[in-house]
């Protein structure tokens, strides 16, 4: 048993804890982030630039998976870290023990329900004649290790909840970097195109999965796993629903968008802006990454300390979580922007494909300084348990801005109105997000003022 990750959650100084636990984190997720490159660049350079274009079709459907294993992962982990910081460790325990029989009974069905439609799924994503053949051969694999990744996802959030988050890179570094030394194996040993880059990946996932099993049976977690754990308590998995749908929100948004984008991209620009973006989208993962892992960082950080009232270190980690992502996310502008052609290259030598990449990039990464605002705001009402602010701020950027301005721009500016919605949507999503984390201030101040009455 490990009290002691748990405990430092709400005694370590903060600047020190959230470095600590945000930096393997981000690791983690740059390590991650790096295979999403190198996948693409094996692909673009093995098989071609369609596959690329398949990739593009398959990704918003894998963020689909990925929705409902942070759904589950993010919500449960919110309870988990909150019981432990209410000292209520029986309870953090039967929240693990329903989110693995969540894992195991959602996974199994979205992986048959999506074997059965998949080429209908994936016209509906936006695949044309051209580019159906590879997303679907890709895709067919991915579906059968939907298991291997939803458990790695979900038990991640577990461990991190927990306080012990070099674990969760550790997980993430064996996933990521057999990925990178299996892509090439498959693709150009064995030929296997875009077949092999998804054989790779479930591999990887697969031997994720087993080292967490290892973690958690054989007494490294905090928590200890009980099998009677496993019966439903429906109250534990509405709250874990309530709390994840934020998460569900963000990365279903993020699909739905990706449909307007794929059919607006293939009306105005053809195949080739469905590549372009493909690109591009893996490039800004690149950059999301790291703030994505400071927000892991306060997450378990920030709900061990609601739970356990102490407020003026749920501010503080608040404070300095938007520095970091703001100064990460600035870098990344000035990267993208002032290397365009120079990282475009890298994944293909046609000469058309590059053009609109770079040309698009530059428009799209305007107000990419702002992203750190948003991504934090959201997180920090997930950490708190409150679902609806959580909800809004997930949703703002992709469903209340970027896809009305999606369909509406390019009506006047063709293919440029796409690549222009993103800045302004960004633009205004941060306004929504600072606007109601400063109200949860000023609650987090009345409740402070209370407790020491």
């Amino acid at each position: 048993m490990n009290q002691q990750h748990s405990k430092m959650l709400g005694t370590e100084k903060i600047s020190k804890l959230l470095i600590k636990m945000s930096a393997p984190a981000i690791v983690g997720m740059m390590v991650q982030a790096l295979y999403n490159l190198v996948d693409t660049i094996f692909v673009g350079r093995g098989v071609g630039t369609m596959a690329i274009a398949g990739l593009t079709i398959a990704f918003p459907i894998q963020m689909l998976v990925m929705a409902i294993a942070q759904t589950i992962g993010i919500g449960g982990a919110s309870i988990i870290s909150r019981s432990l910081g209410a000292g209520d460790k029986e309870r953090a325990e039967r929240t693990m023990g329903n989110i693995f029989m969540l894992v195991i009974a959602i996974s199994s069905f979205t992986a048959i329900f999506g074997m059965i439609f998949i080429e209908p799924i994936l016209k509906l994503f936006g695949a044309t004649d051209t580019i159906l053949p590879y997303s679907i051969e890709y895709m067919r694999v991915i579906l059968l290790g939907t298991v291997f990744f939803t458990f790695a996802v979900a038990s991640n959030s577990i461990v991190r909840s927990e306080g012990n988050a070099k674990v969760a890179m550790y997980t993430m570094l064996i996933s990521a970097g057999l990925n990178i030394i299996l892509d090439p194996i498959f693709i150009f040993v064995f030929k296997m195109g875009i077949a092999g880059a998804a054989i790779a990946t479930v591999l990887a996932q697969a031997s994720t999965a087993i080292y967490l099993v290892f973690y958690f049976i054989y007494g490294k977690s905090t928590l200890t796993f009980k099998v009677k754990n496993l019966k439903p308590d429906f109250k534990i998995i509405s709250e874990t629903f309530i709390i994840g749908a934020s998460s569900f929100a963000r990365q279903v948004s993020g699909s739905f968008i990706a449909i307007i984008l794929n059919n607006t991209l293939s009306f105005y620009g053809g195949d080739l802006a469905i590549a372009a973006y493909g690109i591009i989208n893996r490039l800004m993962m690149f950059i999301f990454m790291p703030l994505f892992g400071v927000v892991q960082g306060l997450q378990p950080i920030v709900g061990y300390n609601y739970g356990a009232k102490q407020f003026h270190r749920v501010k503080e980690t608040i404070y300095l979580s938007f520095k970091a992502t703001t100064v990460m996310a600035t870098t990344g502008f000035v990267f993208l922007l002032v290397f365009p052609e120079f990282l475009m290259s890298i994944f293909s030598k046609d000469k058309e494909l590059l053009d609109f990449a770079v040309s698009a990039i530059r428009i799209i990464v305007f107000a990419l300084p702002l992203i750190g605002v948003q991504v934090v705001g959201a997180s920090m009402y997930q950490a708190i348990g409150k679902a609806i602010p959580s909800i809004v701020l997930s949703m703002s950027r992709q469903v209340l801005f970027l896809i009305p301005l999606v369909l509406i721009l390019p009506l006047f500016f063709k293919l440029q109105g796409v690549w222009i919605a993103f800045p302004i949507a960004d633009l205004l999503s941060t306004l929504v997000t600072i606007t109601l984390v400063a109200r949860e201030f000023r609650l987090f101040n009345q409740a402070t003022a209370w407790e020491n009455r």
